[in-house]
This record gives C-alpha cells, structure tokens and sequence, in this order.
C-alpha cells in the first residue's frame, strides 16, 4: 500500500506522517518485516542521489534557476526514490508513506509556476513509472498560516518558500482541483484542528483502506 502526504508548506503533513507511521508500527507489531518497512520517506530526497538534488533544490544561492529546470530537477529526485525504493518494495507488499510526491510537481510547478499541466502530467508519468498512490493525505491549511507558524517556529524561509502569498494561493487551489478530480483517493483534512483530532481523522481514513488491502 502506497500513502502519500500533500499540503502547503507548514501545514503538518509531516507531523501527521510521523504519527502515521508510528500508529502503523503498533498495529502491525510482531510482524517484523512489516514493520521494517514502514519508513517515511520525504521529497524531494529519499536516496542519496535525490538528496543532493534536494540541497540544490532548495538552496537560496540558487535563485536563477528556471522553472523548467526546477521541474526537471524534482522529477529526477521522484524517479530515483521510486525506482531504487518505493516501487520495489510495493512489489514485495510493504507499506510506503511519503511526505509529498507528484501532486506536489502540479500544484507547485504546475499551478503556482502557472507551467503547462499537460506537460506536468506527462513529465509526472515518466518521472513515477505510472506508480500513484493508494491514498493520499491533502492537510489544507489557509496561506497565512505559513508564516505565522513559520516565525513561530523561528524558520528561515528556503528557496522555495520565498516566492509569496499570491504563487501559494494558486498552489491552495491547485490541490484542492486535484483533490475534487479524484476524490476516491484523496482524503482532505482540516490542518487548523488540534493535532490529535487531525490524526484521529486521518486514521480513520486509512484503515478502512488497510483492511481492503488485506
């Protein structure tokens, strides 16, 4: 089964993997090759060679780089963390749960860069080998809420985040189009809501698809 989190950034999709992840690690206890491969990989990275991608992604001094290069780039990072990792192990049966993967390519360079979706579409075809998620986990958050838990959090802004309110509304509405398309694999969750409700929902979610799975 392959799980998948999406969302703006600071919206805590990756707290709400995490606890995922160590809600499935308690269910599947004693099955120790299960649970071995509950690993929560994140993207871009994942791999060694998607990682240094990831550095060059998201570093500042990288200010002049075009949006079709960064398009290139992040899909270079997905094709190698699904080829060396995620496809091979859903060959074998495991569980994959990953902190963003090709919904984030459309919203972010396909809606907020304003690039070509057809393109994006054929580009994420290629750069995931037709692997898609089983479920996917949109935690929606208001734009201003990123800078709000951002400074709280006394976080630099990357790359990536630098770009402003208006580029991020477009990627807001990109996953919510996204989420209305496929609504049989998305579950959209309110990431305003205490952590622990957040969670609860999410589980419930996803069992029912776990015991599908079984």
């Amino acid at each position: 089964m392959f799980i998948t989190f999406e969302g703006l950034d600071f919206s805590g999709k990756t707290t709400q993997a995490n606890l995922l992840i160590a809600r499935l690690r308690g269910l599947l206890r004693g099955q120790s090759d299960e649970v071995e491969a509950l690993t929560l990989f994140r993207e871009p990275g994942g791999t060694r060679i998607s990682e240094r991608i990831r550095d060059l992604l998201l570093d500042k001094k990288s200010l002049e780089m075009e949006d079709i290069t960064e398009l290139f780039l992040f899909s270079a990072s997905r094709h190698q963390l699904v080829s060396e990792v995620i496809a091979p192990a859903l060959e074998r049966g495991k569980i994959i749960v990953c902190d963003r993967y090709a919904d984030s390519t459309t919203a972010y360079q396909g809606y907020g860069r304003k690039m070509d979706l057809e393109l994006i579409t054929t580009i994420n075809r290629a750069a995931t080998m037709g692997v898609s998620p089983d479920v996917t986990i949109l935690v929606d958050i208001p734009v201003e809420e990123i800078v709000r838990r951002k400074k709280k959090a006394g976080v630099p802004f990357d790359r990536m985040e630098s770009v402003g309110k208006v580029f991020y509304e477009r990627v807001r509405k990109g996953y919510r189009e996204l989420a209305q398309a496929e609504p049989a694999r998305f579950c959209v969750v309110d990431g305003m809501a205490p952590v622990q409700e957040v969670q609860q929902e999410i589980w419930s979610m996803v069992e029912p698809k776990l015991l599908i799975e079984k």
